[in-house]
């Protein structure tokens, strides 16, 4: 547990080491361009904002509560490059997202803290269903509709395979156009445009909490849709 006395700056200085191994982590999977001193820095934004924010009174160790928000400010940051290629920036996207989601889920299994074996399957179940649209969200070509050919197996014959990417990728594109509005609008900024959470809460005039549990619900409908249709995730 953390000692609720702990200042903010006691907070942040403790935790530069976590800082530093996240970004030498993430730094792994970059171009060699990448200068891991910028990855720190955009750590240091997130701890800052980590430690800003911690409420000692819920419980639970700060590093764990920081551990996902440093994650996403270095993502955050990184989607700011311009140079990546399209595969990179379509990896990244994957990465920041799915950093939120699973921020957002720990946050509230800690806060319920259950510990029925019951719920940890339903919270597990909850957040594949979740990744898996992340992934496949990440994968669409914003444009025109018919990406997510590296979503489906390659044991098929390939006009097969791409045809049967084409028709999910389609499908989604409906579905994330059917969501209400303010959603809709959450997703299409996030995932076509490869806006931050906090630039889409922004555009729509929300904060970054809610833009964060507005995108965790789109998520659950968009499951809960491809479900219905026969589609498994």
């Amino acid at each position: 547990m953390t000692d609720a006395r702990a200042s903010p700056q006691q907070l942040i200085e403790e935790c530069q080491g976590l800082v530093r191994s996240l970004a030498v982590a993430i730094r792994r999977k970059l171009p060699p361009q990448v200068d891991l001193e910028d990855l720190v820095a955009y750590g240091q934004i997130g701890l800052v904002e980590a430690a800003r924010d911690f409420d000692p009174s819920r419980g639970g160790r700060f590093s764990t509560y920081a551990y996902y928000r440093i994650r996403g400010a270095i993502y955050d940051g990184l989607s700011k490059m311009s140079w990546f290629g399209r595969q990179d920036q379509r990896r990244l996207r994957c990465d920041r997202m799915s950093n939120d989601v699973l921020r957002l889920e720990g946050e509230q299994a800690e806060a319920a803290a259950e510990g029925d074996l019951t719920a940890d399957v339903r919270w597990f179940r909850n957040v594949t269903r979740a990744l898996a649209i992340v992934y496949l969200a990440t994968q669409m070509d914003s444009e025109r509709g018919n990406g997510l050919e590296s979503v489906v197996d390659r044991s098929e014959p390939e006009a097969q395979a791409i045809a049967v990417g084409r028709e999910i990728s389609q499908r989604l594109h409906e579905l994330v156009a059917a969501l209400p509005p303010e959603a809709a609008t959450l997703i299409r900024a996030t995932y076509f445009e490869g806006l931050t959470l906090q630039e889409a809460g922004t555009r729509l005039g929300v904060s970054k909490s809610w833009a964060s549990r507005l995108h965790a619900r789109a998520l659950q409908r968009l499951a809960r849709s491809l479900r219905l249709e026969g589609i498994t995730v």
